[in-house]
């Protein structure tokens, strides 16, 4: 388990299930977190070491050894792929198109004798089914809408493991758990002041708010149908309104589904695939025949969430500036040497230590809470490009913060987002202003007249979070 950490809905899962049943083996599930990734911290291993407990307690009565290991040092966990393949007849594991992922991925197949297969949990859409890279959502959404009814009758199996016949789980072999420690995660999720003991950024907190794990990450879906969904396409552009799902996080961590929100939706609005238009026009709404705010958390959950693996699955180059679409680097290039009213430092940003407290207020969200909210989080981006000495530096600055502190960052997702401010997804947009050149702008006091941010700028003042010792 590398991206796909969950026991239900889960192919990868599936997959390795359906080998041992045919083979007639034994089945290790190996969840492992290194400590060297980019951007370690308190915040990211203790979400995902609470993911790893849930997973213990739910294979621990089935056929199936599971098999926790945390690294203590830098490359202590070498070796211990290869040491489990010599004793296996093959080697399944995740497709993920992003981070340090596919690397990883390419080394381990080459340390593996056996079959390595990596197997496509992310999305509705099979990554490598798309015919090419979409630049726009609306393209995109129009291949959707005449591919995804060939998809909707395979999805994964809710538990992979019910009633199926293996062997007895065995025990792992003294050698390699003596060089590897099964980890203890039941006492790391618990408390998290033993995160110290770990090689790791201690300055980025855990989010109390916002635990990790299946369990978590199911009852944060629970919420959404029963008491968001109704209010999504009215409030979800609304700071002061909790009705965005929260659920980022959790699919970036694979402790939740697509597959699993989209047929629990289904079920819950009575739909059936028949129900869809028999158009592909590539129209926000109409085509599913459901509520305005269904379709609306749909196209964001499956058009826009797919767009970013569609890009990052295809162009190796997803996360540099050249990736950009010509029209935005060259309006980008044409106004690089425009005075900035403002020129901010990454340690200003990161200490939300601006002019402007709208901005303010977003980044200590996501210093406190791992988030921004969404609508928030594309004005973010926007006055970081208008507050840097070029828009390189600002790639560079969005990317730092998004990745370091936001519990759903180095993700498709998030560099769909960042992107998105510079150009990507979008087109070119007049009147042609300063550093933005034809970019779409935005600016706090357009927001603040469209939205409500009152509330929200009080709620996350620097002397409000600070009365709730959190800043």
């Amino acid at each position: 388990m590398v991206a796909f950490r969950r026991t239900h809905w889960n192919y990868s899962l599936q997959r390795a299930v359906e080998w041992a049943a045919d083979l007639g083996k034994p089945l290790v599930v190996l969840e492992a977190l290194r400590c060297d990734y980019k951007w370690a911290s308190d915040r990211l291993h203790w979400f995902v070491i609470q993911g790893m407990r849930d997973n213990r307690e739910a294979l621990q009565e089935r056929p199936a050894t599971y098999y926790p290991y945390l690294e203590r040092e830098p490359g202590d966990g070498s070796g211990l792929l290869a040491a489990l393949a010599e004793e296996a007849c093959l080697v399944v594991t995740d497709d993920f198109p992003c981070f340090f992922l596919p690397r990883m991925l390419r080394a381990a197949a080459r340390q593996v004798q056996v079959r390595f297969e990596a197997v496509d949990s992310n999305g509705l859409l099979p990554m490598r089914s798309a015919d090419k890279v979409y630049a726009r959502a609306y393209d995109l959404r129009r291949y959707l809408q005449k591919e995804l009814p060939n998809h909707f009758g395979h999805l994964p199996q809710p538990d992979p493991l019910a009633d199926v016949k293996l062997p007895k789980p065995i025990k792992l072999s003294k050698p390699i758990t003596d060089k590897w420690p099964v980890a203890d995660v039941e006492s790391l999720a618990e408390d998290s002041s033993c995160l110290a003991e770990f090689p790791i950024d201690h300055h980025v907190p855990i989010v109390p708010s916002t635990p990790g794990g299946e369990h978590a990450a199911l009852d944060c879906m629970k919420q959404f149908l029963s008491d968001k969904l109704d209010r999504y396409g009215d409030e979800r552009n609304e700071p002061e309104k909790d009705a965005s799902s929260g659920f980022s996080p959790y699919l970036h961590f694979g402790h939740l589904s697509v597959h699993q929100v989209f047929a629990e939706l289904t079920r819950e609005l009575k739909w059936q695939p028949g129900d869809v238009a028999n158009k592909a026009n590539g129209a926000r709404s109409g085509w599913w025949n459901m509520s305005e705010s269904a379709e609306g958390f749909l196209d964001e959950l499956i058009t826009w969430r797919e767009l970013g693996f569609n890009m990052c699955s295809r162009q190796h180059d997803y996360s540099r500036y050249s990736s950009l679409p010509d029209w935005a680097r060259q309006t980008l290039a044409e106004h690089a040497d425009d005075s900035r009213e403002f020129n901010y430092s990454l340690e200003e940003f990161e200490r939300a230590e601006t002019h402007d407290e709208l901005w303010n207020a977003a980044q200590r969200q996501l210093l406190v809470e791992g988030r921004i909210h969404n609508y928030l989080r594309m004005l973010w981006g926007k006055k970081i490009l208008e507050w840097t000495p070029s828009p390189e530096d600002a790639l560079n600055v969005m990317i730092e913060l998004n990745n370091k502190y936001a519990l759903d960052g180095r993700n498709p997702n998030s560099y769909s987002g960042i992107f998105w401010v510079l150009g990507r997804y979008d087109r070119a947009w007049g009147p042609e202003r300063d550093v933005f050149g034809k970019i779409r702008f935005m600016s706090s006091d357009n927001t603040a007249r469209k939205v409500k941010v009152k509330g929200y700028l009080e709620k996350y003042s620097k002397q409000s979070l600070a009365q709730k010792q959190l800043f």
